[in-house]
């Protein structure tokens, strides 16, 4: 039988100017997975999320999230789009004025006409879910950056999203409170059976979340697979990238 795809890409291209970003590239996203795209600076991982998150235009190609194309997308259907997908981005991107409880129940607040004392179950909910409910009533200046991050989190899936964006969701955070946000992200995708796409460049993230790889190199598909397909790549780049690992030390992180 075959798998449900959640982003399915088919010959994008991508150029800035007179510069090639994209070129060609075709993947797909599969339901109940953690689909992380990576590639060394340069490669187009970021071009092709912000693609994906219908930031940028489509020019040359079809991408699919949802199975919406979104190149074909009314801007009532692109609303309806954007409420079935969560972005967590790297900074959190969380608004200084508002408490902790307020962050989370922004898109509650927008999009939805909840009555407030749900909106607040709702809330303290997602917040349990990253283990920060005693933190409602603080602001973002108040947070460590792994609380942060994990505010981020739960704003992200306030809206029970059956996809989630993660844009370099580990950046800035010590090897400790990585794997804690890593176990986080896995327990979304065990307990929840969302899908997740994340950009990411940590090895240890890697190795401890991806179900699937889809490796970039100056703006191609190198590579995709499962991270065993990856480990045991003879790409020149894919190499580089996980070839300074020694087998020990994948064992370890991988439990």
């Amino acid at each position: 039988m075959d798998r449900e795809k959640v982003v399915e890409v088919q010959g994008l291209h991508a150029a800035f100017d007179d510069t090639t970003v994209l070129s060609d590239i075709s993947f797909a996203a599969y339901k109940g997975e953690i689909t992380v795209i990576l590639g060394g600076s340069g490669s187009g991982k970021t071009t092709l999320l912000k693609h994906l998150l219908g930031l940028y235009h489509i020019v040359q190609g079809r991408a699919s999230v949802l199975g919406k194309d979104l190149s074909g997308l009314r801007e009532v259907e692109q609303v309806e789009l954007y409420h079935q997908m969560g972005v967590f981005y790297q900074s959190g991107a969380l608004l200084n004025s508002l408490s902790v409880a307020e962050n989370v129940a922004l898109p509650l607040a927008q999009h939805t006409r909840l009555p407030r004392e749900l909106i607040d179950d709702i809330v303290m909910m997602k917040l349990g879910l990253v283990n920060m409910t005693h933190a409602f009533h603080l602001y973002p200046s108040q947070l460590s950056g792994g609380m942060l991050k994990r505010v981020a989190l739960a704003r992200a899936i306030v809206m029970d999203p059956p996809l989630l964006f993660c844009d370099e969701p580990g950046a800035g955070l010590d090897p400790v409170m990585l794997e804690s946000l890593d176990a986080l992200i896995l327990n979304l995708k065990n307990m929840l059976g969302m899908s997740i796409v994340m950009v990411t460049h940590d090895v240890s993230s890697i190795l401890r979340v991806a179900d699937r790889i889809v490796f970039l190199d100056s703006g191609r598909v190198a590579l995709e697979g499962d991270l065993d397909t990856a480990l045991k790549s003879d790409h020149p780049a894919v190499k580089g990238f996980f070839g300074v690992l020694k087998h020990e030390h994948i064992r370890q992180i991988q439990g």
